[in-house]
């Protein structure tokens, strides 16, 4: 299990898109929001060097965080984190309050396993094909998964994995997956046919060039003929 993620933050109680703007410029700060889980809504502020190097890790996205303020101590989950379009900069951030038995819905990325090793690929030349890299997956928020594992070794050409065949953690699924909505998440193809160009023979080109020039003689002398001919 990675390390757990950690927010440090303060309480405010500037609100609205003004003092929102103060909290950015003046405190050096980016305010968000913490909400849900039958409790009142908390309004802090999120150190800025913390919430960008946070934002950088994939997990950040996926997984429980933590958010301490003073005594306090929050598990939450990023619901939303708003940035200028122009700039680029962190505007404000949403979390959730989750405890363990919170279900939520994910999106998990896939972790393909053994590539190198895949039969189809090592034994028959074949290529992976990856038509899906990530899944949402409803599950509890004490068992998110921070990737789908999928082993490909035992895949030879012309075999794929759909999934219905993915293995989830125990409370974990894909919401609405039928065999109707079933999808192919990776395959083994055969390699495109690389067309090949037809091979020259230099003796091919030798004779045609000296038929030409037979040719050409040929009708040289016929030429003279015919004008002398004219000429008697």
């Amino acid at each position: 299990m990675s390390e757990q993620i950690i927010l440090n933050a303060d309480s405010r109680e500037r609100t609205g898109s003004n003092k929102a703007r103060v909290i950015r410029k003046v405190d050096g700060m980016i305010p968000a929001i913490i909400y849900g889980d039958e409790k009142d809504s908390l309004n802090i502020k999120l150190r800025l060097n913390e919430l960008t190097k946070a934002s950088q890790n994939e997990l950040f996205y996926t997984q429980v965080l933590i958010i301490k303020n003073g005594d306090l101590e929050e598990k939450v989950v990023l619901k939303e984190l708003q940035k200028d379009p122009a700039k680029g900069k962190f505007l404000h951030a949403d979390f959730l309050r989750v405890s363990r038995k919170t279900q939520l819905k994910v999106i998990i990325p896939i972790n393909f396993l053994n590539e190198e090793e895949c039969s189809g690929v090592k034994n028959e030349g074949g290529v992976l094909n990856k038509t899906i890299r990530e899944i949402e997956v409803m599950c509890l928020a004490g068992n998110i998964p921070e990737s789908i594992d999928v082993d490909v070794t035992d895949l030879d050409l012309g075999q794929s994995v759909r999934l219905t065949e993915i293995s989830l953690p125990d409370g974990a699924e894909i919401p609405g997956l039928t065999e109707e909505t079933d999808q192919m998440v990776i395959s083994v193809n055969a390699p495109k046919a690389v067309e090949e160009e037809p091979e020259v023979i230099e003796g091919d080109e030798d004779s045609e060039g000296s038929d030409e020039t037979e040719s050409t003689e040929a009708s040289d002398e016929n030429d003279a003929d015919n004008e002398g001919s004219e000429e008697s």
